[in-house]
């Protein structure tokens, strides 16, 4: 049986920004905490740990310090790491790193039967950033900042060798927001606050950019 407290963590020294993304958004948690949706199992400790090396649960009430929590995280780099290296053997280190962070906050399965792999085996690179930009939703289908956030990293990681403008990844929401507009009042709503929070600046160059129509004296918007 594994010894989850005394254990030589793998060296992943060569993965530093994956890392990073993942500690960053994760956090470190010193007690295991519920899953969310179901109030109880799975729990997660560390830096987004729900199995031990082992292969046990992580369970109500168990602690670990940072540097143990470190430890399980490097593991489970290191396990993806390698399903990933098998599955795509000649990956750009900084894509790499990239969907290491992403697959570690979405699963291996997931990851495995998305149209993800299908657009790296094409060389379709913006595809498989908006791909991964799809995931940005919980169970409810409701949209959290904190995975717009972390997405925008690592696809910008992932984009680092072949995306030369300094732009960044823009994603889709809004692009899809614009496609189904249908004027219904809960849209207007959420286009007049989203607008209210925009600083004027990058307002005014969006709207240049974008080369909305000037309106006409007397007429009258919604």
């Amino acid at each position: 049986m594994y010894d989850r407290c005394n254990v030589s963590p793998p060296t992943m020294q060569d993965l530093p920004a994956g890392i990073d993304i993942i500690i960053n958004y994760e956090g470190y948690n010193e007690k295991a905490f519920p899953d969310p949706t179901t109030g109880g199992a799975p729990y997660t400790i560390g830096f987004g740990t729900q199995h031990y090396p082992d292969g046990e649960p992580v369970e109500r009430g168990q602690l670990c310090t940072y540097t143990k929590a470190k430890e399980y995280l490097l593991y489970e780099i290191e396990k993806i790491n390698k399903l990933l290296t098998k599955e795509i053997p000649d990956l750009d280190e900084h894509m790499k790193e990239a969907l290491i962070s992403f697959i570690h906050s979405i699963g291996w399965e997931p990851f495995l039967y998305s149209d993800i792999l299908d657009t790296i085996e094409e060389g379709k690179w913006n595809s498989v950033a908006e791909e991964m930009y799809r995931w940005v939703f919980d169970q409810d289908y409701q949209v959290i900042s904190n995975l717009i956030h972390r997405r925008r990293d690592e696809i910008n990681l992932f984009l680092m060798s072949v995306q030369k403008n300094n732009y960044g990844f823009g994603g889709q929401l809004l692009l899809n927001a614009f496609m189904l507009f249908d004027s219904s009042p809960n849209q207007i709503k959420a286009i007049k606050r989203l607008e209210s929070g925009i600083h004027a600046i990058i307002l005014a160059e969006f709207a240049n950019e974008f080369k909305l129509p000037v309106l006409q004296q007397g007429e009258i918007t919604v």
